[in-house]
C-alpha cells in the first residue's frame, strides 16, 4: 500500500465529515468485457450508502476492487482523502474495510466464538488459546450491536437461523477496528422476521458511526435503511439519490433506463 492509516480511534462522525472511501474514475476490464467504466462512488461515516443495479451492472466487481481481489485498471481509490493502492484483502483489512459476502464465510462445525476469531485467535503467554478473553469480547461485540437472539456464543453455527448467522458475520466484521463494513445481499433468502433483524442491525452500524455500503437487489430493504443510493448500469454510475428525496419508481427507472433526464430529483451523475 502507498499510505498507512490509523484504523484505531473513535468512530463517531464529526459534523461535515467527508467520505472515508472514494472511487474516482475507476475502470476495470476483463479481456473484451468492460466491467467498470470510470465509476465514481463514495461512502461516508455514519451513513448507509446503497449500491444498486441489475445483474451484470458491476456491483460485485466494485466490491472486489475495493477488497483488492481485482486490481483496478485506471482511476484511483482514496481512503480518508488520500490515494491508496489495495493489492489484496490484507491491505483492505489494514485500512479498516471488512466485507460480509453473501455466503457469509462461516464454518458450520465451529461455534460462534471460533467463527468470530477464525484465523485471529488470542493466545495466552503459555501459547494456549485464550478462550476466556475471546468469549468475553464476542459477548461484548454482540451486546454493543444489540444482538439478543444468540442463546450462547458456544453453540455451533450450524444450529443458527439465517438471521442469526448474518448477525454473527456482521459482528465478526465490526470486531476488528473496522471503519467501513460492506454487506453483499445481506437479506437474500431470509424470512420476514429475520430480514427485519438484519436491517435493524445495519442501521445500528451506521448509528454507531461506521460507514456502511449495502449492495442489494431489494429496493424495499434499501429504502428502509439507506441514506443515499448510487445506481450502476452496464458498469457505469448513472444516478445518485438521497433516499428521502426519491422513490422506488425513480430508482427503477435509473436502473433499467439510465436516463437522468427522466428521473426527477436525481443528482447529476456521469453518464458517459
Amino acid at each position: 500500500m502507498t499510505v498507512t492509516t490509523d484504523v484505531g480511534g473513535p468512530r463517531e462522525r464529526s459534523p461535515g465529515a467527508g467520505p472515508i472511501l472514494e472511487l474516482k474514475g475507476v475502470s476495470k476490464r476483463f479481456g473484451a468485457v468492460q466491467a467498470l467504466h470510470e465509476v465514481d462512488f463514495d461512502v461516508t461515516p455514519g451513513e448507509v450508502t446503497a449500491l444498486v443495479g441489475d445483474n451484470g451492472a458491476g456491483k460485485s466487481v466494485t466490491i472486489k476492487c475495493i477488497a483488492g481481489i481485482y486490481p483496478i485498471d485506471s482511476g484511483e481509490i482514496l481512503w480518508q482523502g488520500r490515494p491508496v493502492e489495495i493489492h489484496g484483502p490484507k491491505d483492505s483489512a489494514a485500512l479498516g474495510i471488512e466485507i460480509v459476502y453473501q455466503d457469509l464465510a462461516l464454518a458450520d462445525n465451529l461455534d460462534v466464538v471460533q467463527n468470530m476469531y477464525l484465523g485471529r485467535e488470542e493466545i495466552t503467554p503459555f501459547h494456549a488459546l485464550d478462550e476466556t478473553k475471546m468469549e468475553r469480547r464476542c459477548k461484548e461485540t454482540l451486546s454493543s450491536l444489540s444482538v439478543t437472539t444468540i442463546r450462547s456464543v458456544r453453540q455451533t453455527v450450524a444450529g443458527l437461523s439465517g438471521g442469526q448467522r448474518q448477525s454473527i458475520a456482521v459482528a465478526k466484521a465490526v470486531m476488528w477496528n473496522s471503519r467501513l463494513v460492506i454487506l453483499d445481499e445481506p437479506t437474500a433468502a431470509l424470512g420476514v422476521a429475520q430480514t427485519r433483524q438484519v436491517l435493524d442491525l445495519v442501521r445500528r452500524l451506521a448509528d454507531q458511526g461506521l460507514a456502511v455500503m449495502l449492495v442489494s437487489h431489494n429496493l424495499h430493504d434499501i429504502f428502509e435503511v439507506a441514506d443515499r443510493i448510487t445506481v450502476l448500469r452496464l458498469g457505469q454510475d448513472v444516478a445518485r439519490f438521497n433516499t428521502k428525496e426519491t422513490n422506488q419508481r425513480e430508482v427503477v427507472e435509473a436502473i433499467t433506463a439510465g436516463k437522468l433526464s427522466t428521473v426527477p430529483g436525481a443528482e447529476e451523475a456521469h453518464v458517459r
